[in-house]
């Protein structure tokens, strides 16, 4: 389990295509990156081959063909070539293929890794990847004094800061490891970063692990009242009874405030709520329940510091990203509201709320091809969205009556054409979408 939670940091590379981006024939690189992607390295080791002999202390051809002759199944002869060699580059190629080598031992690993580093001790990704390997054998120590020093030196590879949240996490620094997943979260984390962060959040904030295991039974009597049954004053009795004997566990006064809320007594709530964070401080998810209930009260700049309080504690809360994002919008900060927008949308990339208010505030800010990329991706999921198709037809018929030039009104007429039309062909009777078609007719 341990291997797999790291596996996706032993080979990083650029993501691939199948053809460039401006139509023209791959080049050799991109070429080996769809062959990998395939999982054909046996095609992919000549082509890496060739090209690490033009350029040997490339380190992403490095991991490319560390890969591809592990997917080719002849790592055991390029570990021989690699063995006659002592530089950082052919030990850091040696250390790949022993750590994604499930069977062997990450010693192995971890000695290729601290060579490398040695020989080249100004690399930063020498001493990430054997802070990684050190962190697979629960070193924790060791790994956190690598990864340290490697984030330090590259700040900007936001990726990187996943394993010193779990070395720190594991060394006794929570705080220090809900910072670093919080760096991770707001650079441009892909679907399995996101995944990570989650599960080393829910470690780190398991509000359950404190919880008596004697009176367990009795708690998940009270959350299946409260959250499948949805009879919170069932749930109430039991919690109240669990209280008795443990007064001071903050999850029942958490799980308490939602019955009342569920009830409509945000005063009871407020109060268990409050409770419940005087107890444990630590937990965000306290905080964005507090904050919601403030937020349906109309209290809008207690829910703001509490939405804030609970991102503090737990960057991964993406609902408090969203409602940061509205409170900003609302303030017509567009700068803000993006930036928030824009971690709910990585952290939910398949919910459509977040990239559709991504979206409208790109629009709001007349940034067309960004706002168009973000209704893109919602119809890439589900390409019958209707609500996505309508707001793209009107993205596109506000570009056309912003356009400057004949090309750029008849390039907006032609998109939002195609999308309003397929509006119509599932709802003839839609009257934005046949408004937006009769603006396209006034030039």
């Amino acid at each position: 389990m341990r291997r797999l939670l790291f596996a996706a940091f032993v080979f990083v590379s650029t993501g691939c295509v199948t053809v460039s981006a401006n139509g023209k024939p791959l080049t050799p690189r991109e070429e080996a990156q769809v062959l990998l992607q395939r999982g054909d390295g046996a095609k992919a080791v000549p082509l890496l081959t060739e090209l690490m002999a033009k350029a040997p202390d490339d380190l992403s051809l490095a991991r490319m063909l560390a890969e591809a002759h592990v997917k080719a199944g002849t790592s055991d002869a390029f570990l021989a070539t690699l063995a006659a060699k002592d530089t950082a580059v052919s030990h850091y190629q040696q250390g790949l293929v022993r750590f994604a080598r499930a069977n062997e031992a990450s010693n192995e690993a971890i000695t290729h890794f601290r060579r490398a580093a040695e020989l080249a001790p100004g690399e930063p990704e020498f001493r990430y990847r054997l802070g990684v390997a050190l962190v697979e054998s629960e070193q924790f120590e060791a790994a956190r004094a690598e990864l340290e020093s490697a984030v330090s030196s590259a700040p900007e590879r936001t990726a990187w800061y996943l394993p010193v949240a779990k070395a720190r996490f594991r060394t006794g620094d929570s705080k220090g490891a809900v910072e670093a997943i919080r760096v991770s979260v707001l650079g441009d984390p892909t679907p399995a970063d996101v995944k990570q962060a989650r599960g080393l959040m829910e470690q780190i904030a398991d509000p359950f692990s404190r919880f008596p295991r004697s009176a367990r039974p009795q708690l998940e009597q009270a959350i299946q009242w409260l959250e499948v049954a949805d009879v919170p004053q069932q749930a109430i009795v039991q919690l109240e009874e669990l209280l008795r004997d443990h007064p001071d566990e903050a999850i029942l006064h958490a799980l308490l405030g939602l019955s009342w809320a569920r009830l409509d007594d945000a005063g009871r709530a407020v109060e268990e709520l409050k409770r419940a964070i005087e107890l444990a401080p630590e937990d965000g998810k306290n905080h964005l329940y507090l904050a919601e209930i403030y937020e349906g009260r109309q209290r809008g700049k207690n829910a703001e510091e509490h939405y804030r309080k609970a991102l503090d504690r737990n960057p991964v809360l993406e609902q408090a990203w969203l409602k940061l994002g509205d409170l900003s919008l609302d303030r017509q900060d567009y700068v803000t509201a993006r930036q928030h927008y824009s971690v709910a949308a990585h952290l939910v990339p398949e919910n459509p709320a977040a990239r559709g208010k991504l979206a409208l505030v790109y629009q709001l800010d007349g940034n067309w091809p960004a706002a168009a990329r973000e209704l893109q991706a919602v119809l890439d999921r589900d390409p019958d969205n209707v609500e996505f198709q309508l707001r793209m037809g009107v993205l596109h018929t506000e570009r056309f009556t912003k356009a400057r030039t004949d090309a750029e009104k008849n390039d907006a007429s032609s998109e939002a054409s195609k999308w309003l039309q397929k509006v119509l062909e599932q709802q003839p009777e839609n009257a934005i979408a046949s408004r937006a078609l009769e603006r396209l007719k006034v030039r």
